[in-house]
């Protein structure tokens, strides 16, 4: 899964850019047209109900879910929850392409074959070239490990050193898999501060109308309260759910890579044979 073509126009870095961009035009169209015109008429339907001091039905004294999110901090949450999923679901979608390359019999051998120093450098060529008449197989990690394991059987003569050539491979992808997630550790924890802020500004806004609270009118101050409550809830929430997907994401990913590991070792290492001086062909002096 090693990316050639680096920069802005990296596949992670355009996935990440549309899906920050696609986030947030969707949340603020449906925040224009569905969120707030509704969280409106709730607020004014309580406030009515208030005046007059209804008693109201259940279902009006319980909080709406349009007047929870309603608020610009609960907005960005929002937005760059949904900028995580896009980011995770590329990456799930990534590990499901590699994985899709076990099906494929790299290296050709019949039962009972084995693969001698000589004849590496022939295998390697010929996956070399099989790689380059199928671009969806470039960068991929399966075929790199075994193009490496086949050079250094080829040029060691050693079996433990091509394996080591697999492992090298596996653990620098594994950090590359891991160094990816950066962007998803800053999202999770920036929808906790967001939340924070959202919280300190209620606060603030709510002690501003301390005194209409002192002469008996405490609405200013319960609707501020609301909005510094309602920003952390919102807030823990999604950073719950985007951490458990997140979760999901490194284990298909940890996953992947050990069954690079035993494909290769199943397919490749154990048909590698050095043959005995005795067997050795012979080569011109």
């Amino acid at each position: 899964m090693t990316y050639r073509k680096k920069g802005i126009f990296s596949a992670p870095v355009l996935v990440s850019i549309i899906g920050l961009l696609s986030a947030i035009v969707i949340v603020e169209l449906v925040y224009a047209t569905i969120i707030r015109p509704r969280a409106e008429d709730v607020i004014i339907r309580q406030r009515v109900m208030a005046s007059q001091n209804a008693p109201g039905s259940q279902a009006d004294r319980d909080p709406s879910i349009y007047v929870i999110i309603k608020d610009p901090e609960q907005e960005v949450e929002i937005i760059f929850s949904i900028w995580g999923f896009i980011v995770l679901m590329h990456k799930l979608i990534e590990v499901r392409r590699e994985r899709a390359l076990f099906d494929h019999d790299f290296v050709r051998t019949q039962p009972g074959e084995r693969i001698i120093p000589e004849e590496a450098f022939d295998r390697y060529k010929e996956l070399k070239s099989s790689l380059e008449n199928q671009p969806r197989w470039h960068g991929k990690l399966l075929p790199d490990c075994m193009l490496a394991a086949l050079h250094r059987f080829q040029a060691t003569h050693s079996v433990q050193d091509a394996a080591d050539a697999i492992k090298e491979r596996a653990e620098l992808e594994a950090d590359r898999l891991d160094s990816s997630l950066s962007l998803m550790r800053y999202i999770v924890w920036a929808i906790p501060a967001i939340g924070f802020i959202g919280t300190v500004r209620g606060i603030g806004q709510a002690l501003s109308h301390a005194d209409e609270a002192i002469k008996g009118d405490i609405s200013a101050v319960t609707s501020w309260l609301g909005v510094a409550f309602n920003s952390t809830l919102v807030a823990l929430v999604l950073s719950m759910v985007l951490m458990y997907v997140m979760h999901l994401v490194q284990s298909r990913q940890e996953a992947f890579i050990i069954e690079t590991q035993a494909y290769c070792r199943d397919r490749l290492i154990d048909v590698m044979k050095v043959p005995t001086t005795e067997n050795a062909p012979n080569r011109p002096v």
